[in-house]
């Protein structure tokens, strides 16, 4: 740990110009000086780690560097970022928030290239992230955090789910009469069957596009078949199709799109609570409960610091910090956000395993995408 070392070299320097016995103030004031970096290396070490934890914080120093891609606006992680850097000040942190579907292929392409890639990957598009660990991508890392989190949300020790958020359906409070509100997939199916006033108004994420969007739609298509009859109600409604979650929602808060559906709820509920025309629904058939999954990869160039990342997010002030922005926290001991509780009864949480996997396979992507197009065309 360079700092402890540059100290103690300091303090010996200061200890030969005089002789301790002479000066009992001196002996007592360079025993102080020498314990100190000694206190600062052991408060590294967050409680109930083992002591064995502070050789990976001396590595991950000499390490001096972290590099994140994320699908998580930085905007929204400010705080936990400032905080991390405040704990390990040596750790240079460098983060970009990216698409999920860029994120996938641009780290697959620097790895094929060998010129060096993200210390550790945590993104919502958890079929993709599952996707790389099944391929070899990611190493194998037994947390101190483990006992916290529930065993959905661990794959093989190289997937974790950092949250458990809900996903959700977004409407302009100002445009959108109560009476028109779903609160299930039926309803909604009801209220652009029957409304025209809706066509050309609803919004969704692109599954051919966007990594979530596809999970989303996969995911309710694996929950019922139903889905499709939505799907097709959408298609007649000309439903308009985002890569983004935040253009979504600006487009939602300016009365351009009434209602969105399958939305991100942390975005949604986080914009909600300073854009008063957004309106938030956790639908009352079932709800998604989605992970941002992160995983470090094989080949990080910073895996130390990587670890300590991780172990930050997972940990009870991490989680803190993601559940002050309606980052539902995956841990059972933290204040779920308000609004975003879920009934346990219509919880469907998306395990963090390989059945993710399945419509990943070419073929049934391929054939859920004709069925996609197909259904959006009906007249």
């Amino acid at each position: 740990m360079p700092i402890v070392s540059s100290q103690y070299q300091n303090t010996k320097g200061a200890g030969s110009v005089a002789r301790r016995a002479d000066f009992p103030w001196l002996t007592a004031l360079v025993a102080s000086v020498l314990c100190a970096p000694l206190f600062a290396f052991a408060a590294a070490v967050p409680a109930g780690y083992p002591r064995s934890y502070a050789n990976r914080v001396s590595e991950a120093n000499e390490e001096g560097r972290l590099s994140i891609y994320s699908t998580t606006d930085a905007r929204e992680v400010d705080e936990l970022l400032r905080h991390f850097r405040s704990m390990y000040p040596q750790i240079v942190v460098d983060y970009a928030d990216i698409n999920s579907t860029e994120m996938y292929s641009r780290f697959v392409a620097e790895v094929a290239a060998k010129e060096g890639t993200a210390d550790l990957l945590w993104s919502s598009a958890m079929d993709l992230q599952i996707k790389l660990v099944n391929d070899g991508y990611a190493q194998a890392y037994a947390s101190p955090e483990k006992p916290n989190l529930p065993p959905w949300a661990i794959w093989k020790n190289e997937a974790y789910g950092i949250t458990a958020e809900p996903v959700v359906i977004v409407y302009n409070k100002h445009l959108v009469p109560a009476a028109d509100v779903p609160r299930t997939r039926a309803d909604l199916e009801r209220l652009l069957t029957n409304n025209p006033a809706y066509a050309g108004k609803v919004a969704m994420m692109n599954p051919e596009r966007s990594g979530v969007g596809f999970l989303y739609i996969t995911q309710d298509l694996q929950v019922t078949r139903d889905t499709w009859r939505l799907v097709r109600a959408m298609g007649r409604s000309r439903v308009q199709l985002y890569s983004s979650v935040g253009a979504v929602l600006d487009r939602v808060s300016s009365g351009d799109h009434l209602i969105a559906y399958n939305m991100i709820g942390s975005y949604a509920l986080e914009r909600a609570v300073r854009d008063p025309s957004i309106g938030v629904v956790l639908p009352n058939d079932y709800t998604l409960v989605a992970s941002r999954i992160a995983l470090i990869p094989a080949d990080a160039r910073h895996p130390a610091a990587a670890k300590l990342f991780l172990d930050y997010l997972l940990s009870k002030r991490g989680q803190t910090f993601l559940a002050r922005k309606h980052m539902t926290p995956v841990r059972g001991d933290v204040e779920v956000p308000e609004g975003t509780q879920v009934d346990g009864s219509n919880m469907r949480a998306i395990r963090v395993g390989p059945e993710l996997l399945a419509n990943l396979d070419q073929i049934k992507r391929l054939r859920f995408l004709r069925e996609w197009r197909s259904a959006l065309k009906q007249d």
